[in-house]
């Protein structure tokens, strides 16, 4: 394990795995992607200009992190991941190095987002025309297409956010049409937003219906439109710059504490890494191409096991047991314990997920639940009831 305490998987030893840990190939890969592994590169400039992401096995230590946005991203249904931390220690780099083993979905090629779905359970009343058209001839509206990573300006406006009325249209050709927005963009994707504890009320207020529903819609005069939004939501932020409201936080699957690393050998190393990517970013994300491939299949397989994955009683025995010693009120609790227990089996080529697999995922399930504002605030309020039970029994003399 790292130094600073945050690995989750503990160092895989050739055929000696540590207690409570299968190691499959991803975990496997994970675990040897930290400063385990020294990668050399070449200087040379190739002279290409183009946007070529940090690979996210080439990340230095973080187990914790990492393992989070991994299982987020082979099992949605968690709900999602929030890293605290301070500036500057790889929070969006890790975030953004996502698209490198992102899956394939279906998407819709409409405009609208028209899906076959829509058609199968609305006929022509659930598609536009266009789309109703291509489906009675036979013809497809999706296509496969990788998991986006979509980022949500901090400037963003509302309109921008959930739609609005398309200005350049309707002063062009002087017609009124809805355009989607960026929440109905990352349906099937990934949603992130960086310094999420400074996005405006109203912003916020969007987001978490949202995500909470799967859809939303908008309303503009006497047009409207409800668009599909089933994405996973990750966030980050600096607690140095606010706080987040709760409801918000809430929302979130699970919460990673980001810390910089303190070992000497894994600062130089990042340092090493940092330089080599910079000098020639293409050369260096083909140093782990081979390791990125793995990866990205690991995470596909990992996603279709998920669907025969369940829990033994000692897992639900060993979540339900910490929800009520840990006097969680929130039953976002064990649901994203219980999802994240099936996505670590998954990931394990596991189709059972164990004791072992609630106590990798515990910390980051159930931390910054308990709200100790509540908690006082209901034995206030069970004082105050004992005392008005008190009165009536005194007052009727019994």
């Amino acid at each position: 394990m790292t130094r600073n305490g945050n690995d989750v998987l503990p160092e895989l030893n050739g055929d000696a795995p540590p207690e409570g840990h299968l190691p499959s190939a991803l975990l496997r890969i994970l675990n040897e992607s930290g400063a385990r592994k020294v990668i050399r590169t070449q200087s040379e400039d190739s002279g290409l200009s183009d946007q070529v992401p940090f690979p996210f096995l080439a990340l230095v230590g973080q187990t914790e992190m990492r393992t989070a946005l991994l299982l987020s991203v082979i099992n949605p249904a968690i709900g999602g991941v929030l890293l605290i931390g301070p500036r500057g220690t790889g929070k969006t780099t890790a975030v953004r190095s996502l698209n490198t083993l992102l899956p394939e979905v279906e998407v819709s090629t409409c405009p609208e987002g028209c899906m076959p779905e829509d058609y199968e359970r609305e006929g022509r009343e659930g598609v536009c025309a266009e789309c109703a058209a291509k489906l009675e001839a036979g013809m497809p509206i999706t296509r496969l297409e990788p998991v986006k990573l979509i980022e949500l300006p901090l400037n963003a406006r509302l309109d921008d956010v959930v739609g609005g009325i398309n200005e350049r249209i309707a002063v062009a050709q002087s017609k009124v049409k809805l355009e989607r927005g960026i929440l109905a963009r990352a349906d099937q994707n990934l949603l992130y937003v960086d310094e999420v504890n400074l996005l405006e009320d109203t912003i916020v207020d969007a987001i978490l219906d949202a995500a909470a529903a799967g859809s939303y819609t908008v309303r503009r005069g006497a047009m409207a439109g409800t668009y599909r939004s089933r994405f996973v939501l990750i966030g980050s932020m600096n607690p140095e710059e606010g706080n987040l409201r709760p409801q918000l936080l809430d929302r979130f699957g699970l919460r990673v504490n980001v810390r910089g690393l303190m070992d000497s050998e894994e600062r130089l190393e990042i340092y090493n890494r940092v330089r080599a990517y910079r000098s020639n970013a293409r050369l260096f994300m083909h140093e782990w191409a081979e390791a990125t491939i793995s990866a990205r299949e690991e995470v596909m397989v990992a996603r279709e096991l998920l669907r025969d994955v369940r829990l033994d009683e000692g897992a639900i025995k060993l979540g339900l047991d910490l929800v009520r010693v840990l006097d969680i009120d929130s039953h976002r609790a064990e649901y994203t314990m219980f999802e994240a227990a099936r996505a670590h089996a998954a990931a394990d080529g596991r189709e059972f997920a164990d004791v072992r697999d609630v106590r990798a995922v515990a910390p980051l399930a159930l931390r910054q639940r308990r709200s100790a504002f509540m908690v006082d605030y209901i034995s206030d309020q069970q004082r105050e009831d004992d005392n008005i039970r008190s009165q009536i029994t005194t007052i009727l003399g019994e």
